[in-house]
């Protein structure tokens, strides 16, 4: 009867256990949650588009003070750079005329929220943010191609998942690189 009771008892224990683990991986998952929605059509950029250079206006961080929005952009810029470069691009030099332009912004949620991305960028992503634990944040990344010939953006993608700001700066910079490949897919290699 004791041994009954006993082994009851640890089979409880571990449903328990099981439970507790099951809802805190599912807060994770949660939290590791991307998604993405482009506009625009690659098609308009040539098939001649070798060279790329950064759009003069197009690079901002909309961040609570604590993060360093120079640190950010110059980061935006080498993962970009990276993820183009793989694909065959290359960084324009100062006598080369671009074919290309890139903007990019980032804004975590609680400096400009859904609708105010929509009314700016003319997307939004939709993530939600039900089931996530408060230590994440809703963040958003766009990147925006511009012909140099135009003031419109010809193809934009607009990415939205979660950070957590006590990682550490290169776990954080890992994801974001992974993030900006993704997000940079559909451009054709040359």
């Amino acid at each position: 009867m004791i041994k009954k009771c006993i082994s009851m008892l640890v089979v409880g224990l571990s449903l328990l256990v099981g439970c507790s683990s099951a809802e805190h991986a599912e807060a994770e998952m949660a939290a590791t949650r991307t998604t993405m929605v482009t506009t625009g059509d690659l098609e308009l950029l040539g098939h001649a588009t070798k060279a790329f250079a950064w759009h003069p206006d197009m690079f901002a961080v909309h961040a609570s003070d604590e993060v360093d929005s120079q640190a950010v952009i110059k980061h935006m810029k080498a993962a970009i750079a990276q993820a183009m470069q793989a694909k065959g691009y290359h960084l324009a030099s100062a006598h080369e005329s671009p074919s290309v332009l890139v903007g990019f912004g980032v804004a975590l949620e609680s400096e400009m929220s859904d609708k105010e991305i929509l009314k700016r960028a003319g997307l939004v992503a939709g993530l939600s943010t039900e089931g996530v634990d408060k230590e994440y944040e809703k963040g958003s990344v766009l990147v925006a191609l511009f012909s140099p010939y135009s003031p419109m953006p010809v193809w934009r993608v607009l990415a939205q998942g979660f950070t957590d700001l006590n990682n550490s700066p290169e776990l954080r910079e890992q994801r974001f690189e992974r993030l900006l490949s993704a997000m940079l897919k559909p451009v054709p290699a040359i």
